[in-house]
């Protein structure tokens, strides 16, 4: 009865703060608690009912660990795999540190007007959407009538083939992700690197330290938490890819499958060939375990390494 009272106590005293939350958290458990329960689904051979979801969940037959075996039996479990965590590492690499680098020449302009007219300049391509800069992409990369192709000709070179030469997508691909993510992640880091004392930059001036002397000892470490924050959260995604990057931008070209497919566009394929929604689901309740087991496995790491910057 104590720890009751003294539960009743603390939400009285935070009645407030309780309540600037609220909306959040209904939104967690309609959206993603309670459609947890889906993940059965997983586990069998769903068929429609024209009773309803809860009619089609219940008497749909219990498979078992069958529709995971769409994903690793075959030839292109390895193909798909490879693509996922390998172009996702290079965009939580590169991506942090064009993100890091840009952030920190913003901060240098003296000019704040200019500033912001870069700033919002970057950040436009976030709201694009990759169909819009599919067709942006098709008018440089098209055979016949592409920018690229013309400035080749005009200079004596053969034209290329971009949608059937996979040779030149996986640089296209990791330069489009970071291009369209750089504004965002920036302002990010932007707004860490403003609220740092601007005091420490001034001792450091005086000290005759150089640029470089003073983001490696003074701006890092205080951007550091948020850098160790933010890699955990995409380290919990590596095993999701942007289904519109992988199918929107190479315009689902199967000549390009070797070095586009991922996990997320061949589930996508294979479910409107089959129909099969049980794998689909499948695919996803694997992707969300590794990805917590791998935050948790990398936040064990920080928290060995320092405390203070772990997520929990």
């Amino acid at each position: 009865m104590k720890g009751f009272a003294n539960m009743l106590k603390n939400i009285s005293r935070n009645k407030w703060f309780l309540l600037m939350v609220l909306p959040a958290t209904i939104w967690f458990l309609l959206f993603s608690y309670l459609p947890m329960v889906g993940t059965i689904i997983a586990f069998k051979s769903y068929r429609y009912s024209r009773d309803g979801f809860w009619a089609s969940l219940f008497h749909s037959d219990w498979v078992g660990f069958k529709n995971f075996k769409f994903l690793f039996a075959t030839h292109d479990a390895y193909i798909i795999t490879r693509n996922t965590l390998l172009y996702n590492l290079a965009f939580i690499i590169l991506g942090l540190i064009c993100s890091v680098a840009m952030a920190v020449v913003l901060s240098e302009i003296v000019n704040k007007k200019l500033a912001k007219v870069y700033q919002t300049g970057m950040f436009l391509p976030h709201f694009l959407s990759w169909v819009i800069i599919g067709y942006f992409a098709f008018a440089f990369l098209s055979e016949d009538k592409g920018v690229l192709n013309q400035i080749l000709t005009g200079v004596g070179l053969h034209p290329i083939s971009w949608y059937s030469d996979k040779t030149y997508w996986p640089v296209i691909l990791i330069v489009m992700n970071v291009w369209k993510e750089l504004g965002y992640t920036s302002v990010m880091y932007l707004a860490a690197i403003v609220g740092i004392d601007r005091s420490y930059y001034e001792a450091a001036m005086i000290d005759g330290a150089s640029k470089w002397q003073q983001f490696k000892n003074i701006t890092l470490p205080a951007i550091s938490p948020l850098i160790i924050t933010l890699t955990l959260l995409n380290v919990g995604r590596i095993f999701y890819s942007d289904f519109g990057l992988f199918f929107q931008l190479p315009r689902d070209s199967g000549a390009l499958y070797a070095v586009t497919n991922t996990i997320d566009t061949y589930v996508y394929r294979g479910l409107t060939a089959t129909g099969e929604i049980g794998m689909s689901t499948a695919a996803g309740l694997y992707q969300s375990l590794v990805g917590f087991v791998l935050v948790m496995a990398a936040n064990l790491i920080v928290r060995k390494i320092d405390k203070d910057s772990s997520l929990f």
